[in-house]
């Protein structure tokens, strides 16, 4: 017998599952890193193991961890941000599920600015809650004037910032505008800030604790996987307003436990790493972003919203086809790309572009796209 919650998640879920690339194949796909994890940081981790720390950690993290990730929270007046704000989650992943799972309860509708990331929808489905979409304008930001009229009443709003999957940033004004919306309100902000280091030339990044009528209704959700190309060592953590986030820890360690004490050493190892290491990794993507936009920029039947942040593309095609029917007919030409569906009701007619790749691959990739999608200018040879 199925359980309730479990048919309603695979009965609304978008969500594929991904295997590898065949042969011959590029993936643009993964919003994965394709840089390996700074060498101190795997030291670090290779250093607690052998020291015998393989034992159980804090429940809400290592607590010289938490320390650490409340110092680079934003400073304010009257707030002193400590080690008890702070609760260490198996990746970003494990960060929404706590949130989410405490704070949603059957009925409660919870705001979804789309196209967004999946797996927001899925938690509020599998807590029992409602999703409202609410569809961004055509720049791929926030449509303010939907939003006023979607929030009145919703008990959480879940957004990305840097976005996946449209690559947008929302800025300081924009912040402030959802901020004054939601006066007055006792809506929670779920702001999940993965892409954080992720930002290129021209635009600005700021925390949603940041922002004066934010920061008291917000927990921000971070993670190791994107900054460091730590991915595979499932490290994130939340923080923010300290009734939630006591709430989400209680979540966290009933479903979960600790997290890997070696690989908490291991962030700390992260967080040392001199500012230089992430910028070259960012540099790359800023040139793998440039590629992008140079090569779609102007092809007939294709429209992209140059990325800000984060390294996806969010690509609008005019033909007249379903995204995952696209997503098929590009894998069987040798590229795999995510469908624009899978992001909500107004990513159809989108796919979405990863340029965690090389450029080799981005080449490639790109110029089999434009070959099926734009036939009348194909790639270069």
């Amino acid at each position: 017998m199925t359980a309730v919650r479990v048919y309603d998640l695979r009965r609304f879920s978008r969500r594929p599952a991904l295997g590898q690339a065949s042969p011959g194949a590029v993936s643009l796909a993964m919003g994965e890193p394709d840089f390996p994890t700074p060498t101190p940081v795997v030291e670090a981790a290779a250093a607690a193991l052998r020291a015998g720390d393989t034992h159980y950690a804090d429940q809400r993290g290592l607590p010289e961890l938490r320390a650490a990730l409340a110092s680079r929270l934003p400073e304010h007046p009257g707030r002193t941000w400590s080690a008890d704000d702070v609760v260490v989650t198996h990746g970003a992943t494990g960060a929404l599920a706590a949130v989410v799972l405490a704070m949603v309860g059957p009925g409660d509708r919870v705001v979804i600015p789309e196209p967004a990331y999946s797996l927001y929808a899925d938690l509020v489905v599998l807590a029992g809650g409602t999703v409202d979409f609410v569809p961004l304008g055509p720049d791929l930001h926030w449509d303010l004037g939907a939003l006023a009229a979607a929030l009145p009443g919703a008990a959480i709003m879940i957004f990305s910032n840097p976005s996946n999957p449209t690559g947008v940033v929302h800025g300081p004004q924009e912040l402030e505008a959802l901020g004054e919306l939601l006066r007055g309100s006792g809506t929670l902000v779920v702001s999940d800030e993965a892409y954080h280091r992720l930002v290129y030339p021209g635009h600005e990044w700021t925390s949603a604790l940041a922002v004066e009528s934010l920061r008291d209704r917000t927990v921000q959700v971070q993670t190791f996987s994107k900054t460091y190309a730590m991915t595979g060592w499932r490290v994130g953590h939340l923080a923010g307003q300290r009734a939630v986030v006591d709430a989400a820890a209680h979540v966290h360690r009933t479903l979960n436990g600790s997290v890997n004490t070696a690989v908490q050493r291991a962030a700390l190892a992260a967080l040392a790493l001199p500012d230089g290491v992430v910028d070259a990794m960012v540099e790359t993507y800023r040139r793998r972003r440039d590629l992008v936009v140079e090569r779609l920029t102007g092809v007939p039947g294709l429209h992209l919203v140059p990325p800000e942040g984060a390294f996806y593309g969010f690509l609008r095609y005019t033909a007249d086809r379903p995204s995952e029917e696209v997503a098929r007919a590009l894998a069987a030409r040798k590229v795999l790309v995510r469908a624009g569906s899978e992001y909500g009701p107004s990513g159809e007619g989108h796919i979405r572009i990863s340029f965690a790749a090389s450029e080799d691959d981005l080449r490639t990739g790109l110029n089999r796209i434009v070959g099926h999608l734009a036939p009348e200018r194909p790639g270069p040879p």
